[in-house]
């Protein structure tokens, strides 16, 4: 673990990009709203459910544990060091008042026309993830292919043949009866107003909270786009992808490094397919060996999970249920489970933007997550918005009633 002076140093680094991020999300800070202070409860009570069981692959190996410890011990001793520290002021202006007249999302779009949106995404999203915790990660997965391609215009629900939902790309999202129970109630209680791409935008922040991590007010007015091509889901990374790819991906939706690198965050919770990895456990790139870039202990444990492509297996190893920034000390530890995400932490570009996130405290993550969610939830493709409807229906156009 390295110092607090380290942090400060690496914080001065990427401040200039948190700033901008801020400033180019149109975001003010994330702070919890009390109807949401429950959910939070009900996942920490989860989670002691837990405490007293091992995490991570330290449970199928003793010595993978005890060589860990004094890690563990450095970064206890440490956290008191970061009490003490008086780095750059985080503090960040409040924009709403700056919005434009004339922009595209409003936060009081639905006040009148739909006062109850909200507490029906937020109930309906609450009980199915009460039910199947795992739908939480799906619907932040759901909502990034959804933006990735064509702006946040609900694309990726629509569900006819050669749509983007049938791609092969997309072929392991969840969470669709999510919205479209939410969409149902929606339409009872304000008929042809909620569009289903600001359901979705929603329920993933609402996924978010439920899992210990950040409020964020999300801005409406989204229209749901007529158009899914399933070649474009093609075009969302995939998890083996090098850094300048997924940078000038990033870039071409007004996204930046420092974004990149918050948004991989989100791999803290949630699981892949050992499909997803296997490669990179035997003859990686024609070499006859594993991946060099993965510890040699955490690989051992993944070619033992991963015997099946079928099986799934945690994105963070070490606490897979807690959304905190311990996925950002498991690449500075060789414990990424993607390649991509693994590459964050080998690429100069990226790397001190990890050793910033993880050396802080996790509310810095958790801050700056909030940030670039806003910002991804605000792609829109002007021509997809003035050329789009608000779906009946979030699987089918309206056309087709």
């Amino acid at each position: 673990m390295k110092s607090s002076i380290s942090f400060g140093f690496l914080l001065i680094l990427v401040l200039p990009l948190i700033l901008a991020s801020a400033q180019d999300g149109k975001y003010e800070r994330a702070a919890y709203h009390d109807n949401y202070e429950g959910a939070v409860q009900k996942d920490q009570d989860y989670e002691g459910q837990y405490q007293d069981q091992e995490k991570g692959p330290a449970k199928y190996d003793k010595n993978y544990e005890k060589e860990r410890m004094p890690a563990q011990n450095d970064q206890h001793d440490d956290q008191g060091e970061e009490e003490d520290y008086h780095g750059p002021s985080l503090e960040i202006p409040t924009l709403l008042d700056n919005l434009p007249s004339d922009d595209l999302l409003s936060f009081g779009y639905y006040s009148k026309s739909c006062p109850k949106a909200e507490s029906i995404i937020n109930k309906h999203v609450t009980k199915w993830v009460e039910e199947d915790r795992t739908l939480a990660a799906s619907l932040l997965r759901l909502h990034f292919h959804d933006c990735a391609v064509h702006g946040c215009d609900g694309s990726i629900l629509l569900n006819h043949e050669g749509s983007e939902r049938k791609a092969e790309a997309s072929k392991s999202l969840r969470g669709f009866e999510v919205i479209d129970a939410i969409k149902a109630e929606m339409e009872k209680e304000c008929p042809r107003t909620v569009s289903c791409a600001d359901i979705l935008t929603a329920a993933s922040r609402d996924a978010t909270v439920l899992l210990g991590g950040p409020y964020w007010d999300v801005p409406y007015g989204r229209k749901d786009g007529k158009v899914s091509n399933d070649k474009d889901a093609e075009l969302v990374p995939m998890g083996r992808e090098n850094i300048t790819t997924l940078i000038e991906f990033y870039q071409s939706n007004g996204l930046n490094v420092l974004d990149l690198v918050a948004l991989s965050g989100a791999h803290t919770i949630g699981r892949a397919t050992c499909g997803s990895l296997q490669y990179r456990l035997y003859n990686y790139a024609g070499t006859g060996r594993q991946d060099e870039s993965l510890d040699y202990r955490y690989a051992n444990f993944l070619k033992r999970k991963c015997r099946w492509a079928s099986e799934y297996v945690d994105l963070d190893a070490t606490t897979p249920r807690t959304f905190d920034n311990v996925y950002y000390k498991n690449l500075q530890d060789k414990m990424g489970l993607l390649h991509t995400d693994q590459s964050l932490y080998s690429d100069s570009r990226t790397s001190p933007i990890v050793d910033a996130l993880a050396d802080a405290p996790s509310d810095f993550f958790s801050h700056q997550f909030a940030v670039s969610m806003t910002k991804l939830g605000n792609i829109l493709v002007p021509a997809v918005q003035d050329g789009g409807e608000i779906r009946t229906k979030c699987y089918s156009v309206n056309s087709n009633y």
